[in-house]
């Protein structure tokens, strides 16, 4: 089975805003301040832009097929939104895998729903709830409690939203390198600044927490053994040294740190460096 480990990074949507709220004759920064005001002032609080109002401007994925495992992020820099996404989708009616996310079903899945939507993405196999294929009834992407998609923060949780935890902290504390030199309230200003590759970067970072994570999480659950465990984390090591790319190889460096320092019985559940 062919799984997709993925993750979105946004930014407000100044066009939709523009539409919406009448914010024509500013430019993109102020527009965006404005956007983000208006949504204080209906949340009471909190400047999140609905989901609907996300420009998704970067999609990463680690791939784990029979042929190996392959991190990148989807399209050129200069990719369109809608290509992006076109992009996505197309994958998962190519490869049929299961999707593995942190927090997906809470913001990246929906984002991607109402982007798709709005420039008329065909996406018949995720959608598929049993139309076309009788058994996607019983096992489909959409549903929370179905296995082909596994949003690991929701999961873990147990399904409540007090016990969520945060990757970073999570990733961490397993002795990974968790996030790296960004997190997401820079993603906004740094596109500002026409920085897109690096919060490419930064989001296949991310996936790559989110799928070491997710091996530990299928050891837990008796998936996988010590020893096929050990297997995967080479793997990953062996690519993203074969990688050349300077942000993979310092996220390896900071991985090798971050077991270094773990405690002495935490260490037999990440095979050593070598």
């Amino acid at each position: 089975m062919n799984t997709l480990v993925f993750d979105i990074e946004t930014v407000p949507d100044i066009a939709g805003g523009r539409r919406l709220h009448g914010l024509s004759g500013l430019d993109d920064a102020a527009a965006a301040e404005a956007m983000f005001k208006l949504r204080r002032q209906e949340t009471g609080g909190s400047d999140f832009i609905r989901h609907s109002l996300q420009r998704v401007v970067c999609i990463s994925a680690v791939l784990r097929t029979r042929d190996g495992l392959k991190v990148w992020s989807l399209g050129e820099e200069s990719a369109s939104e809608a290509e992006l996404i076109q992009r996505f989708f197309a994958g998962l009616e190519r490869y049929q895998p299961t999707l593995v996310s942190w927090n997906g079903s809470g913001f990246d899945l929906p984002v991607l729903h109402y982007r798709a939507l709005l420039h008329g993405v065909q996406a018949p196999a995720y959608w598929d709830q049993g139309e076309f294929n009788r058994d996607a009834k019983f096992n489909n992407y959409l549903g929370r409690f179905h296995a082909r998609h596994t949003d690991l923060m929701d999961l873990l949780a147990g399904y409540q939203a007090r016990a969520v935890q945060p990757l970073d902290q999570v990733a961490t504390l397993l002795g990974f390198p968790g996030k790296m030199g960004m997190d997401g309230s820079q993603v906004w200003p740094t596109f500002l600044a026409g920085e897109l590759g690096r919060i490419r970067q930064y989001c296949e970072t991310d996936v790559l927490n989110t799928w070491l994570v997710f091996l530990r999480f299928q050891l837990m659950r008796g998936l996988l053994d010590s020893a096929t465990l050990a297997s995967e984390l080479t793997l990953v090591r062996d690519t993203l040294q074969a990688s050349g790319q300077p942000h993979l190889l310092e996220f390896l460096s900071q991985w090798q740190a971050a077991e270094a320092a773990m405690p002495t019985h935490d260490a037999p559940l990440n095979a050593p460096i070598a």
